[in-house]
């Protein structure tokens, strides 16, 4: 469905009272287009029908005139840069960004993060951050704790798989 579509539905949504389907809309274009910041501040103004001060902040995060409160909410909620870079899903680098300002602050925060980390980070590796927006080191190849023991666990099996095998055809032709 066109962009213009959806935009048209989340209107009729919005006039209707169905700001959850709204919501959804509106989160599944920014999805669709990251780097658009106008679907960014419709999404914040719906969390802020919610009374979401942190979500109004997050998708206004980029915004000239973003809400001081809603921001405050937002980095309260996100407390590191690599939470924040996560829940802003932004992809791509920032000079995709709309205006210069959005493009500064979002080059703060990788910065921020790659500060922290000593190396730098790239806005488009979603494998560098878990569940909660840290960043997971890529795998060196070493071993590790839990890999030696599955593999143990697997060796283990596996021949006690193999020897009733054996048992069973012996078994079989006696």
């Amino acid at each position: 469905m066109p962009l213009s579509n959806t935009l048209a539905r989340v209107d009729a949504d919005l006039a209707a009272g169905r700001v959850p389907q709204a919501r959804q809309r509106l989160r599944g274009l920014v999805s669709s287009f990251p780097d658009d910041l106008t679907l960014r501040r419709r999404l914040g103004e719906v969390y802020r029908l919610y009374g979401d001060a942190a979500q109004a902040g997050r998708w206004t995060y980029l915004e000239e005139d973003r809400r001081p409160e809603e921001t405050e909410a937002f980095e309260e909620r996100y407390r590191s840069p690599a939470r924040r870079m996560k829940a802003l899903a932004w992809r791509g680098p920032e000079e995709r960004a709309a205006t210069a300002l959005a493009g500064q602050r979002l080059a703060s925060l990788r910065e921020a993060r790659a500060e922290e980390l000593g190396r730098p980070v790239d806005w488009d590796d979603p494998a560098s951050y878990d569940d909660r927006g840290e960043y997971v080191a890529p795998d060196s190849g070493g071993w590790s704790l839990g890999g030696v023991i599955v593999t143990l666990g697997c060796l283990v099996g596996g021949g006690i798989f193999v020897a009733v095998w054996i048992i069973g055809v012996v078994t079989l032709f006696e």
